[in-house]
């Protein structure tokens, strides 16, 4: 089995979090996979990000706030 790092964003709202995860590559036809505690990271990411508590969703990587581009 092999690990590779990937970034996955979490677009939640008006904010996007950058999380670092492994995806899991083997030979069965589910590869490439993230580990369970991969998949609970970015639910907690998205959760937390959804209650307003951005403290907490920063814990697990980078938050950035969304904002329109006005037209001219």
């Amino acid at each position: 089995m092999k690990q590779r790092k990937k970034i996955k964003y979490v677009h939640e709202g008006r904010y996007v979090a950058e999380v670092e995860v492994e995806l899991l590559e083997d030979e069965t036809g589910w590869s490439p996979y993230l580990s369970v505690e991969d998949a609970y990271k970015l639910d907690n990411v998205r959760d937390a990000i959804r209650q307003g508590d951005l403290e907490s969703a920063a814990k697990y990587g980078r938050i950035y706030e969304l904002r329109p581009i006005a037209h001219q």
